[in-house]
């Protein structure tokens, strides 16, 4: 097995292993709103193939990737140890997305858990071509201060956002934002894709908006700004 990813979450693993086990839970930190999210989480979370640890700090999911529970410190570190993939398999060329996905979903699980354990997220999620350019830098998120530490910006859809830097890796940046949320803060996740011959050659991007209890309109205007870049920038 390879390619060990892990966050430390300030929880306990009682209450991990909670948003790990219950559907609707799962939904609020894995992928995005989408029509086919809940047969996904069925089929990787709870499908036959998973198998539950005894004592609760294990899970295999479909797929054979691994997470570990481990009490440290400052809470519960949740660790993903990837499965070894067949080169032959028709998952190979998507090994590297697959790692980028989970690192994307473990600093959402984190954020749930530690921010809004009880709140329900509505998310906007935008898919754009490498043709267009890095997504970070286009959206001026290359320059960020220290993980932890505030910023506030102006992104290049117009928004004027605020927040603490929740993560920084080489292809992702996360951002806490106070407008993204009616109480506390949301979550905008920028990560850019490999290139895949064939299927992606230029590679591309991808952002994650979550935001929590806004209204209909504030929620449709953030949608608006965000679809209106990418229209701007990479086409329709």
């Amino acid at each position: 097995m390879t390619n060990n990813l892990s966050v430390v979450i300030n929880a306990d693993a009682q209450q991990v292993w909670t948003m790990l086990r219950e559907p609707s839970l799962v939904a609020q930190w894995h992928g995005w709103e989408a029509d086919d999210l809940t047969d996904e989480i069925k089929q990787i979370y709870f499908n036959t193939d998973v198998v539950e640890g005894p004592d609760h700090t294990s899970l295999t999911v479909n797929g054979g990737d691994v997470f570990e529970l481990h009490p440290v410190s400052g809470g519960t570190e949740v660790r993903v140890t990837r499965a070894a993939l067949d080169h032959n398999s028709e998952w190979a060329e998507w090994d590297e997305d697959i790692t980028q996905g989970w690192l994307t979903f473990l600093h959402q699980l984190r954020f749930a858990l530690e921010r809004h354990p009880h709140g329900h997220r509505r998310t906007h999620f935008i898919s754009l071509p490498g043709k267009g350019g890095p997504a970070i830098e286009k959206l001026g998120l290359g320059d960020l201060p220290p993980v932890g530490e505030e910023y506030s910006l102006t992104l290049a859809t117009g928004e004027k956002i605020s927040g603490k830097v929740w993560f920084k890796s080489r292809h992702q940046v996360g951002l806490t934002v106070h407008s993204y949320a009616e109480h506390g803060d949301g979550l905008l996740i920028v990560a850019e894709q490999l290139p895949i011959p064939e299927k992606r050659p230029d590679g591309g991007s991808m952002v994650i908006a979550s935001t929590y209890d806004l209204g209909a309109h504030t929620l449709a205007d953030i949608r608006s700004s965000w679809d209106n870049w990418k229209s701007e920038n990479y086409g329709s």
